[in-house]
Order: C-alpha cells, then sequence, then structure tokens
C-alpha cells in the first residue's frame, strides 16, 4: 500500500462514525426504556459495564492483531469481514429503500421496552438487576459490531486511535441528543446512514481484500471513494429495479404483495 492520505483517513473516520452513531441510536432506545421504566441508577450502571468491557476488547485485541499477524493476512481476512458485515448492512438498507422490508421503527422498540421492563417484579432495595442486565445487554451486544468494525479498520489502516476517537465522538454526539429528546431517536434518518456504513464498509473490504493477494489501486487511498461511490451507483440502480418489479402491476401483482417485512 502506497502512502497513506488524507482521503482514507475522511472515508475512515466517517465510516466509522456513522456505524457507530447507528449502532449507538439502538442501545440508547434501550437504555432510555430502562431508565424510565426502572430506574436510572442501576441502568447507567450496566452502561458503564458494558462501555468498560468494550474499550478493554479494543485495547486488548487492537495492539495484538497489529504485532502478531503479518499485514497483507490481516487485509485479507479484515477485507473479507468487512465485505460480509457492509453486504448484510447494504441489503437491509436497499430493501428498506425499496419498500421491502419494513424501517426500524425505534418507537417501536421503546415501547416494547418499556411493556417488558414494566411487568418484571421491581427490586425491593438496592441494585435492580433486571435494569442492570438489560441495559449492560442492550449497550455490549450494539456497542460489539462497533469494536469489531473499530478493530478491523483501524488497525487495518494503522489508525486504531483514529477510529477509536471517531467512534467515542459519534457515542458522544447520540448520548447529547438523546439528552435533549429524553427519550428514542425516531427521527433520526438510520436506513440512509445504514446505507452509507454498508457503501464504506464493502468499499473497504475490496480495497484491502485486493491488497491483501498483493494488488495494487490506482492513486492508493483515492480508490476507496471511487469505489464508495461505484457502490452506490449500484445500490442506487438495485433500489429502482427493486421498486419496478414490485410497484403495481408488475406481474399482476399489487406492491405490497412482493415485500417483507423484518
Amino acid at each position: 500500500m502506497g502512502a497513506a492520505t488524507p482521503t482514507g483517513a475522511v472515508v475512515l473516520v466517517t465510516a466509522v462514525f456513522l456505524a457507530s452513531a447507528v449502532e449507538m441510536v439502538e442501545a440508547l432506545t434501550i437504555v432510555l426504556a430502562v431508565g424510565v421504566t426502572r430506574g436510572w441508577r442501576s441502568a447507567l450502571q450496566g452502561v458503564a459495564a458494558a462501555l468498560a468491557v468494550l474499550c478493554a476488547l479494543v485495547v486488548v485485541f487492537g495492539p495484538a492483531l497489529v504485532h502478531w499477524v503479518p499485514l497483507s493476512a490481516l487485509r485479507l481476512v479484515v477485507g473479507g469481514l468487512l465485505l460480509v458485515f457492509g453486504l448484510q448492512w447494504l441489503r437491509k438498507a436497499v430493501l428498506r429503500a425499496a419498500g421491502l422490508k419494513a424501517k426500524h421503527d425505534e418507537d417501536a422498540i421503546f415501547a416494547e421496552q418499556v411493556a417488558e421492563l414494566s411487568a418484571a417484579p421491581a427490586a425491593r432495595s438496592g441494585r435492580d438487576a433486571t435494569a442492570f442486565a438489560v441495559a449492560f445487554k442492550g449497550v455490549f451486544l450494539e456497542g460489539l459490531e462497533v469494536v469489531v468494525i473499530v478493530i478491523t479498520l483501524g488497525t487495518t489502516s494503522h489508525r486504531l486511535g483514529m477510529a477509536a476517537v471517531a467512534a467515542g465522538a459519534a457515542a458522544v454526539v447520540v448520548v447529547a441528543v438523546g439528552l435533549v429528546v429524553h427519550r428514542q431517536l425516531s427521527g433520526v434518518p438510520e436506513n440512509a446512514m445504514k446505507m452509507g456504513v454498508g457503501l464504506m464498509l464493502v468499499s473497504f473490504g475490496t480495497f484491502w481484500s485486493a491488497e491483501g493477494v498483493h494488488a495494487t489501486w490506482p492513486g492508493s487511498d483515492l480508490a476507496i471513494p471511487v469505489l464508495v461511490a461505484f457502490y452506490g451507483l449500484v445500490a442506487w440502480l438495485l433500489v429502482y429495479a427493486l421498486r419496478d418489479a414490485t410497484a403495481p402491476g408488475a406481474d399482476g401483482l399489487p406492491a405490497s404483495e412482493g415485500s417483507s417485512h423484518g
């Protein structure tokens, strides 16, 4: 790989920030439901415990990958993982944009969490184990995907610190907005963010998979935004092709019959 360029850093920070923001919105929805329903003390304790574990994973496994795994092998493996992650995000975003999959509804998730937590027995004294466990699980599971992205993108590009800072910045922004609205962030254009993250992860995956087998990209890191634009065009064409295929009158079926939710 040639010398690192500012373009690669910008794409890296953007990808990590957006991916972290999406996951943190979902985690915040769970935490707010726990805090409103069960009380904030145990909920915040669960959040703190989950964040401590996630930070430890980054500190332990990030440098270990850099020091013990050959760079070419690391890029090939990480590239493959990012392609898998990115294609999953991109597939769901394309299906939602085409109307074939229900969009993520933070209002429904918040209501469901509140109903489940309200039904659980209240703690008599001390820590509320239910509140702690639900908050911990929500933050840890949503944050684990962020950790994977931070470690893989950061170590492969030798910018682990930058990736970690971008993830931390996303968490701060989401929490700040959460404190203002004091409820779930249903107004966030989450599908657009997931589409962007999917495009960037697939682009990074393609870039590093090729470098893992010693291919050379024209312009080095400058090839990454070109890949993003190419995959963006492909995704846009897929959305419109799927919309046309499921439009009323296509094969005599209304669009609703060809849609799925989940």
